[in-house]
Parts: C-alpha cells; sequence; structure tokens
C-alpha cells in the first residue's frame, strides 16, 4: 500500500477497505520510519496481504476514541510506543516530565501511565471477545511479573492486567505474521499456544509441555529471594537457540506461558524489513503542530545492526532484541543513505551509522550462529571470551563506501562505541578512520564508573581497559594532528556503589579537569539484572548481598559528587565526603573538590546574587 495507512473511516474509503483486518492502538505519534516498531509492524503485515489501520494517540479518557475504525476483522495490536510509557512520563526521581519527544509538538500527557494497560481496558469496553495482541518495549519487558519502580511493587504479568490475549515480545517480525496467519486460518485466538516469541495464558497445566516452572506469583511477590531465583532464570532463557519454555502460576489457577524467544532474522530478511515502502516520516496531520520531535533524531541515521552481545548488567536489550548479532547488508543500507541524499532537506551529514552498539557487525563468535549464545557465559565480561572474533573490516568497508557517497560530506557514528571490544581487534585501522572521519571534537563513550566492584556490578569491564582505550584515543589524535576529546558517560547510584565508590568517581573526574554536564542517576526499568539487584538487594547471578542506595537524599549526593563543581551541589557535596570520612577532600589543596566553605560575593544592586564557590582550576583532559 503506498502513502500512509488509514487513520480514518474517509481513508479507508479512499482506499477502497470496508473493513480492516488490524487496527493497530499505540501511545506514540504514527510515524511511518522504520526506527518506530509500530512502522515495522504494520508494514510487515500489509507486506503479507493484510490491511492495517492506525490509531495514534487515543483519548484514554473516552472509550469511543479507540472504535474510530470499526471493529477490525482480525483484532486489535497495541503498543505504548517506542519507550515504556512510565520511562516516558517520569525522571528518575519520579517527576513528571515537561516532554514528549513522541508526541506532536512534544506535548507531554497524551498517553496515559502504563498505557498498554488502559488502551487495551478501553478496548475491552466495547470489543468484549476479539482478539487482542499487544507488544513493543513496554509489553516486552512486562511479560512475566516484574518488579515496577513507580509504585514501587511487584506487578503482575501485563498479559493479565491488560486483558489482552497473546503478547507477541521482542522485536516481533516473525510472531506478528504467524499469529496473523493463524487467525486468518480460523484458528482461535486462545488456541494460539504455539508461536516462537509470544506469551499466552492457559489454565491447564497439563497442556504446558517441555517446560520450565518458575517459582509462583505470590513467592516472588513476597520473597525477594524467590524473586532473584525466578529473574536469573528467566535471564538465562533468552536464547532462541538454547531457551526453554517457561511458566508463572497466579493463584493455582492461571498460567502465564513464555514460549522460546523467536529466531533471529537473517541478512536478506533484515534487508526486506528496511526495504519496505516507509513513508520515512511523521502523518501530515501533525504538520501544524510542528510535527514529532523524535523524527529528527533518526531522519538521516542508518541503522546497520540489532542485538548487542554486550551484556550491560543495567539494560533491557537481553530480553528484547537478544544478544545475537543481525545485520544489513550494504547494499541495503547504501541504497537507503541514497535516498536521504535525493531529500531536500538533507544537508550532506549522515548522523549515524548503527544500532545498540554501533562497532557489532557480526555475532561475537561462528557457534551463535546455529547454536546461540552461551547461558553461562558473557562474550566481553568479565574478560572477552576465547571465542570471541573482534574484526571491524565489514563496518569499515561500509563507513568507506558511504563516505564516498555523492552529496555526502561527513558520516558520524552516534551510536555507543564499545570500546573493549575495539580493543580486542589488533588492528587498529577502526580506530583510525574513527578518529580521522567519523568524530567531530569529542567522541562521547560509556565506561559508566571507575570503580571495578561497581563495574562488575554494572557487567563493565575493569577500569583498566577503559584506561588504555583513553591512552590510545588520545596518541592516535595526536599522530592525526587532531585536538579531539573523549566524553563519558557516567552513572551514579548504581547498585554496588556507596558514597566510597561514588567519591572515587569525583576524584577521577577532578583528575580529568572536567565536569560531566549530563549525569544519569541508575534509572531502575523492567527486566535488567540491575533492576533485579535494586529491589532485591541479591546479584541474581550469585545470590550475593549487593549494597543499594535507595534512599533519595543519598542518591542525590552521589549524583551531586559527579557535579561537585556546581555551587548549587556544594552542600550534598559536602556531607557526602564528611559521611565517606573524606574530609581531606575540602580545603583548597590541589587534590581538594571544593572548599571549606561557600564564598560568595556581594551582588549589585537589581541583580540576583552569584555564588562564587573558587575551585582550583586543574589541567589535563580526555
Amino acid at each position: 500500500m503506498a502513502g500512509f495507512l488509514p487513520i480514518s473511516k474517509q481513508d479507508m474509503d479512499a482506499a477502497g477497505i470496508s473493513q480492516l483486518d488490524f487496527v493497530y492502538v499505540i501511545g506514540d505519534a504514527y510515524v511511518d520510519h522504520p526506527s518506530f516498531g509500530h512502522a515495522i509492524i504494520s508494514r510487515i503485515l500489509v507486506q503479507n496481504g493484510y490491511t492495517v489501520g492506525i490509531i495514534s494517540q487515543p483519548d484514554y479518557t473516552d472509550r469511543d476514541s479507540v472504535t474510530i475504525l470499526g471493529q477490525p476483522r482480525l483484532g486489535f495490536l497495541v503498543s505504548a510506543g517506542n519507550m515504556d510509557s512510565m520511562v516516558n512520563h517520569y525522571t528518575v526521581s519520579k517527576k513528571r516530565r515537561s516532554h514528549d519527544a513522541y508526541t506532536p509538538g512534544g506535548i507531554m500527557g497524551k498517553r496515559p501511565d502504563y498505557a498498554t494497560v488502559v488502551y487495551c481496558n478501553l478496548i475491552r469496553q466495547t470489543y468484549k471477545k476479539i482478539p487482542l495482541i499487544i507488544g513493543g518495549i513496554e509489553a516486552s519487558l512486562r511479560r512475566m511479573g516484574h518488579y515496577d519502580y513507580w509504585s514501587n511493587k511487584v506487578k503482575r504479568s501485563v498479559l493479565l492486567d491488560s486483558g489482552a490475549d497473546l503478547i507477541s515480545y521482542g522485536m516481533g517480525e516473525r510472531s506478528i505474521v504467524e499469529i496473523a496467519d493463524a487467525l486468518n486460518s480460523g484458528i482461535a485466538v486462545s488456541d494460539i499456544t504455539f508461536i516462537d516469541g509470544t506469551v499466552y495464558k492457559t489454565r491447564k497445566e497439563e497442556d504446558i509441555y517441555d517446560a520450565i516452572r518458575l517459582p509462583d506469583f505470590e513467592e516472588i511477590k513476597s520473597d525477594k529471594r524467590a524473586y532473584a531465583k525466578s529473574f536469573f532464570i528467566q535471564y538465562q532463557n533468552t536464547d532462541p537457540f538454547a531457551a526453554k519454555r517457561l511458566y508463572e502460576t497466579y493463584d493455582k489457577k492461571m498460567f502465564i506461558v513464555q514460549n522460546p524467544p523467536a529466531k533471529p532474522l537473517s541478512r536478506q530478511e533484515m534487508d526486506d524489513v528496511y526495504d519496505l515502502p516507509y513513508m520515512r516520516t511523521y502523518h501530515p496531520s501533525y504538520q501544524k503542530a510542528g510535527g514529532v520531535p523524535a523524527i529528527e533524531e533518526v531522519k538521516y541515521s542508518l541503522v546497520s545492526n540489532r542485538g548487542c552481545f554486550g551484556g550491560c548488567n543495567f539494560c533491557a536489550l537481553t530480553f528484547h532484541q537478544g544478544r545475537i548479532i543481525q545485520t544489513r547488508s550494504h547494499e541495503s543500507i547504501l541504497k537507503e543513505a541514497k535516498r536521504m541524499t535525493e531529500e531536500e532537506t538533507f544537508k550532506g551529514y549522515i548522523h549515524d551509522v548503527g544500532g545498540p552498539t554501533a562497532n557489532f557487525r557480526s555475532p561475537a563468535c561462528e557457534k551463535q550462529l546455529t547454536k546461540g549464545a552461551c547461558v553461562n557465559r558473557q562474550c566481553l565480561f568479565p574478560t572477552p571470551c576465547k571465542n570471541l572474533k573482534a574484526d571491524h573490516s565489514d563496518y569499515i568497508s561500509l563507513l568507506r563506501k558511504l563516505r564516498k557517497l555523492a552529496g555526502v560530506k561527513k558520516v558520524f557514528i552516534r551510536s555507543g562505541i564499545r570500546f573493549d571490544y575495539l580493543l580486542c581487534d589488533r588492528d587498529r585501522t577502526f580506530l583510525k578512520e574513527l578518529c580521522e572521519y567519523h568524530v567531530s571534537g569529542q567522541l562521547k563513550v560509556a565506561p559508566e564508573h571507575i570503580s571495578d566492584s561497581v563495574l562488575e556490578m554494572l557487567g563493565k569491564p575493569p577500569v583498566k581497559v577503559y584506561r588504555e582505550f583513553v591512552k590510545e584515543y588520545n596518541q592516535m589524535n595526536k599522530r592525526l594532528k587532531k585536538k579531539q576529546y573523549l566524553v563519558p558517560y557516567l552513572m551514579s547510584s548504581h547498585p554496588g556503589s556507596t558514597l566510597k565508590e561514588a567519591v572515587e568517581l569525583a576524584e577521577y573526574i577532578r583528575d580529568l579537569g572536567y565536569m560531566p554536564q549530563q549525569v544519569q542517576d541508575f534509572y531502575p526499568t523492567p527486566s535488567t539484572i540491575s533492576t533485579c539487584m535494586y529491589y532485591t538487594g541479591l546479584d541474581p547471578r550469585t545470590m550475593k548481598p549487593v549494597y543499594v542506595a535507595t534512599n533519595p537524599h543519598e542518591k542525590a549526593m552521589q549524583r551531586a559528587l559527579i557535579q561537585y563543581r556546581d555551587p548549587a551541589n556544594y552542600h550534598l557535596v559536602r556531607e557526602a565526603l564528611t559521611k565517606a570520612g573524606r574530609e581531606d577532600l575540602i580545603g583548597f589543596g590541589e587534590h581538594c573538590l571544593i572548599p571549606p566553605r561557600p564564598i560568595k560575593s556581594a551582588a549589585p544592586a537589581g541583580k540576583k546574587k552569584k555564588s562564587t564557590t573558587k575551585i582550583p582550576k586543574r589541567k589535563g583532559r580526555t
């Protein structure tokens, strides 16, 4: 189907559609671009012969808002959007955000909290029996019993609270077509229990076969140790080749069953997904509102891969995209890039070529292609696996081809670079070309912390690895006669970080000679190892206790230490240093973080008094 998909009865009439096969209710604005999950899923269904209409951000206070396209022939699809609705709405301190990049004009409040549940309940008020399939990041990561940071409770599977029939978890391209074909063949939605990448519910335990029974929901709700045990079983069953079927019991009469993940897409299948006839922009009805801000980040960026074998504990990619790298061909990416260069608004700059991790362009080892990722071993943590294949040659070749395209001035890499993986490659050609062609003044990297004990909890390499990368990066830029710097992303209050480790991080920043403008306070989102640690106080990998900063004031102190140069943080920093027994860092000495007291000068009449806390100047910068 050329053009945008129907969003109204008038659109349906114009397309000659009397009844849609599926109505897709989404929490984001309708953006027909492959960086938006709803665009991929709807386009794949259309490619397979089904008709799909879009209801974007319906009025969740009005039951009629989900009926504007009529009753679909096969079912409703529901997604909260590209982000979990709670992350979209709230900061880590649970304060309401003021801007929503996925809504026309950036307006906040166009979707409800826990959007998947609210939309499904709204649909069920009118359509009692129609098949209801949920997907997207929110449903995917809440597919089993899970800790919900915002309510500070263990919540049931979203399948129960929403009243939906199925969850299509993960990326969903395979499972959504299989679900559609099953419904189209006349199979009742309650009998669709056999599709990989789905979660279903049943009252018949005897029908669940070849499965691992997880601790009952009531047990994980009341016993944090049971929760950690259950979570780790799930974590060990995220690989599409090795995973077992899992199920969770509710009140001894309802069972939530998770089938193994769907198999990864082949290169040709990836190419096919990105070659679908997307309009590559937001629906024109949003023009008056100023468009959809999120498109600006992706409009001139290229997705080259998905999946990540990095295994960071605070990241949910293992549960959503998986650890096996899937890539597009050079031809597919170059075709999309050429299309970009022909757009009137293209200024010659490709903003990114990457994915979750930019420099992963192949599976970690040959074994993963047929047997999957190891269940009890990480590819890069705590040290690189001996079977790891570290090779940037394919990525280098792709970047060179993109740089040669007519109309392209610069190709940036803004996705994360795994510096530990880069160092595993003995050939430094990628580092050279990265510095020479793909960095503009600053390269952002994510060491996250500098304390080895915290890095272990983060699932990141020891700090010596980062220091080695800093050294080689600086040497390479010196060789190329370029003045380019590293901007490290740092995280405060991650499980395992006490005030002692937070002070160590502040000292490291002092020695760098700059204050980070952005600091990420650890955000407990569903389905990560780190969130499990945060809630249970246990490392689910070992079941050993982990220190967790849950008190908001302590979290504020840890965050303030990273930005200790900000005069507004003076009192928090002083309190933190005193509690940590590090008063030696209070004073005017070369090693001190803050002076003994905030020093203020009188402000001229009529002007706001400005803090003039003196901070000793530091030399050096990375």
